[in-house]
């Protein structure tokens, strides 16, 4: 089950904002990537046995660091960039300069395909909130 969306809606992460052009010239609208990871980690925390911002390795605003531990006790450090969230090394804080693993667009397709009990308590989470959703209406 790959999904894209939070079934929590505890914060909405904007996305990546694309270049715009003014008067004639090219300018980037730059995230703060550390803002941007926190909200990833806000989103998923639920789910997942611990995540959070690197504190050791430097956010900028083009890149940021997350590590997260998956139910299955597995570890992974995440980095977040203008193309998405990819593993860079699979220990917190640890950046492997040789391992290329591809960029995901959203953190719930990322951690869908590294974590079979990440995909389950998303799952309840969502079943959770449609079933409150159907006793508020009824």
């Amino acid at each position: 089950m790959e999904t894209d969306c939070n079934p929590m809606e505890l914060s909405s992460m904007s996305g990546f904002e694309e270049d715009a052009e003014l008067n004639g010239f090219e300018e980037a609208d730059m995230k703060d990537m550390k803002l941007e990871a926190e909200a990833v980690v806000n989103d998923v925390l639920f789910a997942v046995n611990n995540m959070f911002v690197s504190k050791n390795l430097r956010c900028a605003d083009d890149v940021a660091y997350i590590n997260v531990e998956t139910r299955e006790r597995n570890r992974y450090c995440l980095e977040l960039t203008e193309a998405g969230l990819r593993v860079v090394g699979y220990a917190f804080d640890q950046v492997d300069d040789h391992l290329h693993t591809p960029y995901h667009e959203t953190v719930y397709s990322l951690l869908d395909t590294l974590s079979p009990a990440y995909r389950e308590a998303f799952g309840n989470a969502l079943l959770q909130r449609l079933e409150a959703l159907k006793r508020d209406g009824s």
